[in-house]
């Protein structure tokens, strides 16, 4: 399979999965799902790769142990992520912009954390980027712990498991072989969805706001009372 048009080789999950294996796999996971350096990583199409290539025999493990470990180091990772947060805490949200760093990300995932409550936790799975800071501003919100460690499992057994056994359930399909760059560009997209959705609605929440005629003061004139419009009759 050729994916390089996805982007960079080292980016390229048949590439990442030839040189590094299952290891790497897992590596991977467990730095996308809670480490600040992981956002940029590759996880829906390297966990769609995976299952393809198991099923495919290009890679020799079976498929349970393969979904199993995919979940503990998504479940691990969420949990290291916590406790960065619950360490951090507010500082968070005053670390100065880098290469590898942007205040903003921290901005959406916290966002969407407020939005969403605990089931972000498993929404934020879905999301690049947003999967990587949601656990981390679970830490910093302190929330309880019992609850991050259920959404933070029921997240990891539907996203681990569940796109890599979408990998290996189409891994057979002759389609699937014949486009596998294009349906890896396409799981990008669709995971990119939530993302452009909501910075959609928040610019038109933006503009309404923007729009909207300031009645505290040098805006439009408050309606008269009730007193002064019987005054006026």
């Amino acid at each position: 399979m050729n994916t390089l048009a996805l982007g960079p080789q080292w980016l390229d999950p048949d590439y990442l999965i030839a040189t590094f294996g299952l290891i790497g796999v897992l590596v991977i996971v467990f730095a996308e799902s809670g480490l600040l350096i992981g956002f940029f990583l590759p996880g829906d199409a390297l966990l769609f790769t995976t299952g393809l290539l198991v099923t495919t025999n290009k890679l020799d493990q079976p498929l349970a142990l393969v979904c199993f470990l995919i979940v503990l180091a998504a479940v691990i990772g969420d949990q290291v992520g916590y406790l960065f947060g619950r360490k951090v805490g507010p500082s968070l949200f005053k670390r100065p912009d880098s290469r590898l760093f942007k205040q903003e990300n921290v901005e959406k995932a916290h966002e969407f954390f407020e939005k969403y409550g605990p089931k972000s936790l498993i929404l934020a799975r879905f999301v690049p980027i947003v999967r990587t800071f949601t656990p981390i501003i679970a830490g910093v919100s302190r929330m309880n712990y019992r609850s991050f460690i259920t959404f933070n499992v029921v997240g990891g057994v539907l996203w681990g498991a569940g796109v890599t056994l979408l990998g290996a359930l189409l891994g057979n399909v002759a389609f699937v072989h014949k486009n596998i760059e294009l349906i890896l560009i396409a799981i990008v997209l669709v995971s990119v969805v939530p993302i452009a959705i909501e910075f959609l609605r928040a610019r038109g929440k933006a503009k309404k706001e923007g729009s909207a005629p300031d009645t505290h003061g040098g805006g439009a004139p408050a309606e008269p009372s009730r007193r002064g419009r019987h005054a006026k009759r």
